[in-house]
């Protein structure tokens, strides 16, 4: 039996990480799942895995700063939101990385690898955890959204947005309060936003998880989102059905 920690600090993130690795690693056995970086750090005193699946940004201390400290004690697997021309880095082979969110072709990947590598000691990393951290710096999302309603121009907190829409070359936005358009794409948007934080569950439609209340399953097999601010539901096409099996 091999020994995991996960350290993911979005717990739907680390929810579907951990169903995924259950399923293409049934020997693995995940002995905690930690919310950041020290916690992560304590977990691998106590349990002294033989893997660890690292989220790069975390509080407390970063994944980097986790696998600084643990480098040639156990295999890394970061988690990272960084695109390809990001994750550059990582193709130097001692270390693998999946890319969130998670893509269960990427971990399988990732998976074999490691497998692989667990017939070696793990390699000190600290030359490749440097230029990690210096290719991959915390990317800028948007924060801020100008939108239009009627003749009135908002300027609106993403926060604060319960889910977009897709409307013509438009993009509907929802807040607790009311309803706007934003001159974007539903697309350009996608690229704009924290994938951590806002996921795409229909290709017109991109939710605030902090603004899901629950998930519905109806005997045909749909599945429905539920709002806390809002009273519409939002249905989850079966592309993006099992990102919400643990909710």
């Amino acid at each position: 039996m091999v020994k995991a920690i996960i350290a993911e600090d979005e717990p739907l993130l680390a929810a579907e990480l951990h169903e995924l690795l259950t399923r293409l690693w049934p020997d693995l056995k995940v002995y905690g799942v930690a919310k950041d970086g020290i916690e992560a750090l304590a977990m691998f005193e106590r349990h002294r895995p033989d893997v660890m699946f690292l989220d790069i940004q975390m509080p407390g201390l970063t994944g980097l700063e986790v696998a600084r400290e643990t480098a040639g004690r156990c295999h890394v697997v970061f988690a990272t939101a960084y695109d390809s021309h990001a994750v550059a880095a990582f193709e130097q082979g001692a270390i693998d990385y999946v890319l969130k969110p998670y893509d269960r072709d990427r971990l399988e990947v990732a998976v074999r690898r490691v497998q692989q590598r667990m017939a070696i000691p793990p390699p000190s990393l600290d030359r490749l955890i440097e230029e990690i951290a210096r290719i991959a710096a915390p990317r800028s999302y948007l924060r801020w959204i100008k939108a239009s309603k009627g003749r009135e121009t908002q300027l609106i907190l993403v926060d604060d947005v319960c889910y977009f829409r897709a409307d013509a070359k438009y993009t509907s936005v929802f807040t607790a309060g009311g309803e706007a358009l934003i001159r974007m794409s539903i697309k350009q948007l996608a690229e704009k936003l924290d994938p951590e934080g806002f996921w795409t569950i229909h290709r017109s439609t991109i939710v605030n998880l902090k603004a899901v209340r629950g998930v519905t399953r109806a005997f045909d097999g749909g599945t429905w989102l539920t709002l806390k601010h809002r009273p519409e539901r939002l249905a989850v096409s079966e592309a993006h059905r099992s990102r919400f099996k643990n909710m």
